[in-house]
């Protein structure tokens, strides 16, 4: 599978260099997004924008990601193609995972997890 991995201070980025993501890749997608939090990752960002067509195990594939990260940090997909965000839609997976378009946009629900879950803890502290 073609995939590439770039680490930053608070995120990591997956980019997803397969058009199809199907029972052939997805499970090594989701071994990658658990050897990431093995790694002590916290939050994962995941770069879309060559995935053309995604079926039910490529779909678990982000859930088994949303799930792992959702529970650390935060995970986010971005540059989701039309076809593939018609599949998320009626598979109502829009509704618990972070979707945005552009990266930029992805470092920022990062970082505003990240300062909600600083002020959570604060307050539990006074």
């Amino acid at each position: 599978m073609k995939f590439k991995i770039d680490k930053y201070e608070k995120y990591t980025i997956v980019a997803i260099g397969e058009e199809k993501v199907n029972s052939t890749v997805a499970p090594e997608i989701k071994s990658e997004f658990l050897n990431l939090a093995q790694d002590g990752v916290l939050s994962v960002i995941v770069n879309m924008e060559g995935v053309k067509y995604i079926d039910s195990s490529g779909l678990s594939a982000l859930l088994v990601g949303n799930r792992t990260f959702s529970e650390r940090g935060v995970f986010v997909i971005f540059k989701v193609t039309d076809h593939v965000m018609k599949l998320i839609n009626i598979s109502q997976l829009d509704k618990v995972m972070n979707i945005v378009e552009n990266q930029e946009e992805a470092a920022d629900v990062v970082l505003m997890s990240e300062i909600r879950k600083n002020a959570d803890s604060d307050e539990q502290m006074i």
